[in-house]
């Protein structure tokens, strides 16, 4: 059976990874068998989750997986025209690569309650001999990270005035449909809940957070995948 390593469950939602709620929101949504390994990213390919073992392979990165699991099991977008395939890409990447860091940012750098929450959740399980020397080690990798990319070189007022400003592209792009692309998932939805669900559905608070309830088609939408996929939840 397929295995899908990633972090532990907590704080009630899918997954505390939006890459890891993703690549577990797409094997349900298509109706794969999988397994939960439950890890660190320490020692993982590329040195980070999720990734997946099966039938002998190991495969990191959630694009990765995503073009394996299309190509051996099932195609969630396979009855997309070329020009949904292209607002798939787009809304993808709108996504994964900069509301991403907005989700980041909180997490790891905006206020200190905020990085308590995060350090339980991820590094609570370790021994406490080491728990905080691989927390604080780990958690300045990221804010460097986070200001390589860029983000981490504006304000918090900047960084969540441009996360809102996704919040409304995603908010106007669903409108009242049932999924992103019409009344059937897609790729898409599967990350579009794995970043919502860890903006507006976890412990972590923020202005980017406090926005993303006030739309409610979002909202609405998070719970109805949640309830739909994740019944046992």
């Amino acid at each position: 059976m397929l295995k899908l390593y990633q972090f532990e469950r907590t704080w009630n939602i899918p997954n505390l990874s939006p890459f890891c709620c993703k690549i577990e929101t797409y094997l349900r949504m298509a109706d794969i068998d999988y397994e939960i390994v439950p890890v660190l990213p320490i020692g993982a390919p590329k040195g980070k989750l999720p990734y997946i073992e099966d039938n002998g392979r190991i495969i990191a990165d959630s694009r990765f997986i995503v073009t394996y699991l299309k190509s051996s099991y099932t195609n969630l977008d396979e009855d997309l025209n070329d020009a949904e395939l292209a607002i798939s890409i787009a809304m993808q990447r709108l996504l994964e690569e900069h509301l991403f860091w907005a989700v980041l940012y909180s997490r790891w750098q905006y206020t200190d309650e905020n990085w308590k929450i995060n350090k339980k959740a991820i590094f609570g399980r370790l021994p406490p001999v080491i728990r905080d020397i691989v927390a604080n080690r780990t958690r300045r990798k990221i804010q460097r990270q986070i200001y390589g990319h860029g983000t981490g070189r504006h304000q918090a007022e900047e960084i969540f005035a441009l996360g809102k400003q996704d919040l409304d592209a995603l908010s106007a792009a669903l409108a009242n449909k049932k999924y992103f692309l019409g009344d059937q998932p897609t790729t898409l939805d599967s990350s579009a809940f794995g970043l919502l669900i860890n903006i507006i559905g976890c412990p972590i608070e923020s202005p980017l957070k406090d926005y993303g309830l006030t739309k409610k088609n979002l909202s609405d939408y998070v719970n109805r995948v949640k309830h739909e996929f994740y019944q046992n939840l």
